[in-house]
């Protein structure tokens, strides 16, 4: 009797530690939070993490309204996903007092439309959509907009990035449409124009952009800014083209799911990426912008003069932020699911 005794005080012990152990539970896209940075909090704070990752805003969405008690802390939507989330009261109205490093945000990147005065998410990471491609056997400049992919010079070569929304706003863009347009016509006119580019895509593809250019294995099409300052590091000759007939740019942000657990824990981990030091190191490491202005003046004049990750105002104010479809946003994954079974 009292070796089972010994054992449950021991059994119960055990239980009692893991429950008083501090949790955080993440959601974020692949390759967003370097290890380090995540080992560094975890170590700081004494809060274990628990790490999960996605590829789609559709899937984070997916997850979330299927299981509203699914048990995240920490979600990172992009633009038109947070404006989604908060219609459909998914995601908690943050309190600003607890957010100590706030005002190290840049303040052009406040205050969307998505979400007009940050009360429910905090600029992270932004990346924008572009054309990458290898200059040994593209010759530089002469690539400059989306429609010149539809050249019969690109037959069977290009890389398409296998998202519903970035598909479309290169083909709205080529047409001269809003990449945010709701219109049905307009929609159906998109598909149209990219069946007609179909002989020129090689693969659709969104989880490893970074290692099939690397690779060669597509040397033309689209991609994230991020990824291609990352290819260029490993592969010289692998350029980014922000489009002369416009661009997305994708403001991820950090937001609280309604119904989250570690709440304090939530607003630890907040702060902590807010820090000038750390937003640093995630941008340099991730190769995306980074919307945080202490951490940008920290960066290496190399990266911050780098036009792949930092462009010029004057390209800037091409890109267009992406905006809820709402109720086009299943017409969108109906032609992208047709495109593709033509592909």
């Amino acid at each position: 009797m009292k070796k089972i005794l010994c054992a449950l005080l021991v059994a119960l012990s055990a239980i009692t530690h893991a429950n008083s152990t501090p949790t955080l539970n993440i959601y974020n896209w692949s390759e967003y939070l370097p290890d380090d940075v995540l080992a560094q909090f975890q170590q700081e704070t004494g809060i274990h993490v628990n790490y999960s990752t996605y590829d789609s805003n559709e899937t984070l969405y997916a997850k979330l309204k299927a299981n509203p008690e699914a048990g995240y802390d920490i979600v990172v939507p992009s633009t038109y996903f947070v404006d989604r989330m908060i219609r459909e009261k998914m995601l908690i109205p943050l309190d600003k007092t607890k957010l100590v490093h706030f005002n190290n945000l840049n303040p052009a990147l406040l205050n969307k439309n998505f979400d007009p005065y940050n009360n429910y998410s905090i600029p992270y990471l932004s990346s924008s959509t572009g054309i990458a491609y290898n200059d040994n056997y593209f010759t530089k400049g002469s690539i400059t907009r989306w429609t010149d992919l539809w050249q019969q010079r690109f037959s069977g070569q290009l890389l398409i990035l296998d998202d519903v929304r970035e598909v479309f706003s290169m083909a709205l863009l080529s047409l001269n449409d809003s990449p945010n347009s709701t219109d049905p016509q307009q929609i159906a006119n998109a598909y149209a124009t990219l069946v007609t580019l179909l002989p020129n895509v090689k693969l659709f593809n969104d989880e490893a952009v970074k290692a099939i250019y690397i690779d060669d294995d597509a040397t033309v099409g689209m991609a994230w800014s991020g990824d291609i300052y990352l290819a260029n590091h490993a592969n010289s000759h692998i350029q980014f083209v922000y489009p002369q007939d416009g661009y997305i740019i994708a403001l991820d942000s950090i937001a609280i799911p309604k119904n989250a657990p570690h709440l304090a824990n939530a607003y630890a981990f907040i702060n902590f990426v807010l820090r000038a030091d750390i937003a640093a190191r995630i941008s340099q490491a991730t190769g995306y912008m980074s919307p945080n202005a202490a951490a940008v003046a920290l960066l290496p004049a190399a990266i911050r003069n780098n036009p792949i990750i930092y462009p010029d105002q004057a390209t800037l104010k091409r890109g267009i932020f992406q905006t809820d479809a709402k109720d086009a946003s299943a017409l969108y994954e109906k032609y992208l699911e047709r495109l593709k079974i033509r592909a």
